[in-house]
């Protein structure tokens, strides 16, 4: 049923508790497994312009590093992935790979963070609301 899992991460400390489900369901189904960071470019609206390259080279290595270690952690248990680190609205993003990619489930994780529900919009609402595929949620109290 699942062929393709996309499990995109933060890299945050919860994000680690949510790739073990992705990397389990992957490999339970014995499914390819996509790891996709996204690096949120509303972060650069308030820089001015000659911090901007170096934010975004300090947020896009520390986005692939976040990719890497859970291709990693998912090796440990004999999957191969596929990486990618995107630039913009990351439930956008997302929801553009998951289609793109042709996957069959998102894993991710839900924030529990009240600026990001109240203020800034939740990413994972909108990724369920709009994904093409089902989407498993992992709440930071798992």
């Amino acid at each position: 049923m699942y062929e393709t899992i996309l499990f995109p991460t933060d890299g945050s400390d919860h994000a680690a508790t949510v790739a073990a489900h992705a990397i389990d369901a992957a490999a339970t189904r014995d499914a390819a497994l996509h790891v996709l960071s996204v690096v949120d470019d509303r972060a650069f609206l308030v820089l001015d312009d000659d911090r901007v390259e170096r934010v975004r080279d300090d947020l896009e290595a520390t986005a692939r590093e976040a990719a890497d270690d859970a291709a990693a952690r998912a090796a440990d248990r004999g999957l191969e992935t596929t990486t990618a680190v995107d630039t913009g609205n990351p439930a956008e993003r997302i929801v553009d790979y998951a289609e793109t990619a042709d996957v069959d489930l998102i894993v991710m994780g839900t924030s529990g963070d009240e600026y990001e529900r109240n203020v800034v919009g939740s990413v994972s609402q909108r990724v369920v609301r709009e994904a093409p595929v089902p989407v498993t949620t992992v709440g930071p109290d798992v």
